[in-house]
């Protein structure tokens, strides 16, 4: 099986396994606990510290640029008030990355085999048997 760049990114934007398109990358029953490695296919998810905090750093940009800068632009217009702004902001800065989490572990992995998709094993290859 050869994995293509873009089923890579489908299998991102809807947190399957970049390898086997599992829909597997969280524990069952858990909102925010990885799994180790996928259950189907074995491809290590929790790879090193790099993959936490890209997905972190991803995470927090996505919050910035998609929800606290609207937030500021509508409170300068005079859209909605400074304090409602602030208590919006400060709320959103919680809530908003907490909500985005899973979607961020996915995206981050994504971007990383999207670059590199000679690392999924699906497209490795094969030895001659030995």
């Amino acid at each position: 099986m050869r994995v293509t760049r873009g089923q890579i990114i489908a299998r991102g934007l809807t947190n399957r396994c970049p390898n086997c398109g599992a829909k597997k990358l969280f524990k069952d029953g858990t909102l925010f606990e990885l799994n180790r490695a996928c259950p189907d296919c074995g491809l290590p998810i929790e790879r090193d510290e790099g993959f936490f905090l890209g997905s972190m750093s991803l995470n927090y940009g996505v919050t910035l640029v998609f929800f606290l800068t609207p937030v500021m632009l509508l409170a300068y217009k005079k859209v909605i008030g400074l304090t409602p702004a602030m208590v919006l902001a400060g709320i959103g800065a919680v809530v908003v990355p907490a909500l985005f989490y899973r979607s961020s572990r996915s995206w981050w992995l994504m971007n990383y085999y999207l670059f590199l998709p000679q690392h999924l094993p699906a497209n490795q290859e094969k030895g001659d048997g030995t």
